[in-house]
């Protein structure tokens, strides 16, 4: 089973992506992840990732689509995989979709955990997380018995810095710009779904699972 999991900043995609690759036993791909796997390898995919970083460019589409090639090659993807966080644009969806047909695969599942925008704003700003154990809190959701301190291990809570109204409410709406022609992508195709990310976890989770069988 090979999927792709959409979703805002904030609305507990990772979270679930987790959830899912432990429940069905395939890996969670991470373009970030994945990226820094293949330059410290010194694929060769990799190292044309690592000539444009130290030259201060990009890193084109068609080397990210390398790597994912590399990736789900590999021993753990042999039942399936799920893609976090790509593809981001139309260009990269074709040229996703180009690469799993040379291989004999396909997308089976694209499913979009959608949130309320203010209910994400209030859900990133409110974030904070403990600098020595990585315990996370939050201003509204999960406050400290002391402020700024870490019930745990007394350790000091920080915020990120671009955890902050403006910052994320940019990062929503460039989320929404690129991603809107993705989804249409999919659902051209039939293979799209929603689910409302605003429910419990567990509820997100259950609903998931529905979906994939």
């Amino acid at each position: 089973m090979n999927l792709i999991l959409m979703g805002p900043p904030g609305a507990g995609k990772g979270t679930q992506a987790r959830r899912i690759a432990e429940r069905y036993n395939i890996p969670q791909l991470s373009t970030g992840d994945m990226l820094r796997a293949a330059v410290k390898a010194g694929t060769s995919v990799g190292l044309r990732a690592k000539a444009a970083m130290e030259s201060g460019g990009l890193v084109t589409d068609d080397i990210v689509v390398g790597i994912i090639a590399d990736r789900i090659g590999e021993a753990d993807c042999a039942h399936g995989f799920i893609l976090d966080g790509f593809p981001r644009t139309v260009a990269q969806a074709t040229a996703l979709d180009g690469m799993l047909t040379e291989r004999g695969l396909k997308i089976d599942h694209v499913i979009d955990i959608t949130a309320d925008t203010e209910a994400l704003v209030t859900r990133i700003t409110g974030r904070s997380t403990c600098s020595l154990c990585g315990e996370g809190y939050h201003a509204v959701y999960k406050k400290p018995a002391v402020a700024g301190e870490c019930d745990k291990c007394d350790g000091t809570l920080t915020t990120r810095a671009d955890d902050n109204e403006e910052t994320v409410r940019n990062r929503l709406t460039v989320y929404h710009q690129q991603t809107a022609p993705v989804i249409e992508h999919y659902r051209n195709g039939g293979k799209f779904k929603t689910i409302d990310g605003m429910e419990a976890m567990d509820s997100v989770f259950e609903k998931l699972c529905a979906i994939l069988g």
